[in-house]
């Protein structure tokens, strides 16, 4: 395997994170809404934390996609 395909290789399994990346969020945003609906009364005070949870799941997707970035132009 030449240097050039490992390398895209490795950047298209990094990128696989993005993806999961998503299905964090929408389960952050799902789950919010579950319990939101079960208890309207304490939605609000969960707020916060259902912002800390989609900045957290996208971090992470950004971070899989800066690593994939570096590995295709960079190594």
């Amino acid at each position: 395997m030449s240097p050039e395909a490992a390398k895209l290789l490795g950047a298209g399994i990094a990128a696989i994170g993005a993806g999961i990346a998503a299905i964090g969020v929408s389960n952050v945003f799902g789950k919010f809404l579950e319990g939101a609906l079960r208890n309207p009364g304490a939605a609000d005070g969960q707020q916060g934390r259902l912002f800390i949870g989609f900045a957290a799941a996208e971090l992470l997707g950004l971070l899989a996609f800066v690593v994939a970035m570096i590995l295709i132009f960079v190594a």
